[in-house]
């Protein structure tokens, strides 16, 4: 695990995105399938036409360990990108997670792995295998742009993606951010006179 992805997994992603002003959040409906589901990766993308998954099963055979699939399925609720066999592959290849815009199908199973998938859901269609596709391009996802190795994180809130270009950036702010809320948690929570000034500083403003 590199120095970065392994600094922003011990943050949450509501700090990292704060830090970038809240414009690199993965569209909400983009959940973890558990709430305890983190994950925290550099992003092996992939784009696939809605109902192939072919590209799919090609990312996880060229993919490194701890790399984050992220899969524009362009939003398609209808057919699943994966089951839990291809998920069950995914983990055994050391795979660090799976991120759809779209959705999976043997949810029980799935959440059996404890593998992190965060998507918009499960349906109980199949995709084809006409091996229409492409990996490790740019791609849109949850209606964010993100290139192959931006940095992907995730948690029970959602999915934020750090560029490269400006990941050391982010990092300080989202760790000083995450330093100020702890202070400010220690000294109002508790304490009613606090939270009152608390509030009335925000309301003055």
């Amino acid at each position: 695990m590199d120095r970065f992805v392994s600094q922003f997994s011990l943050l949450p992603t509501t700090c990292i995105s704060d830090a970038m002003n809240g414009l690199n959040n993965l569209h909400p409906s983009i959940k973890p399938l558990k709430e305890e589901y983190k994950l925290a990766g550099r992003a092996f993308t992939v784009q696939i036409p809605v109902g192939d998954n072919l590209a799919v099963l090609k990312a996880i055979r060229e993919a490194k360990p701890g790399d984050i699939l992220v899969v524009d399925a362009k939003g398609d609720t209808y057919r699943a990108i994966a089951g839990d066999f291809v998920v069950g592959m995914m983990q055994t290849l050391g795979i660090g997670g799976l991120v759809v815009d779209g959705v999976i199908r043997d949810i029980v199973g799935i959440k059996q792995l404890n593998f992190p998938v965060f998507c918009k859901g499960t349906t109980v269609a199949a995709s084809g295998k006409a091996g229409i596709g492409e990996i490790n391009i740019p791609i849109s996802c949850g209606n964010i742009s993100v290139q192959p190795g931006d940095l992907i994180v995730g948690d029970a809130d959602g999915v934020v993606v750090v560029p490269q270009t400006v990941e050391q950036e982010v990092l300080a702010k989202a760790v000083e951010k995450l330093k100020k809320d702890e202070e400010r948690e220690a000294k109002i929570v508790g304490n009613p006179e606090a939270a009152k000034k608390h509030l009335d500083k925000l309301l003055s403003q």
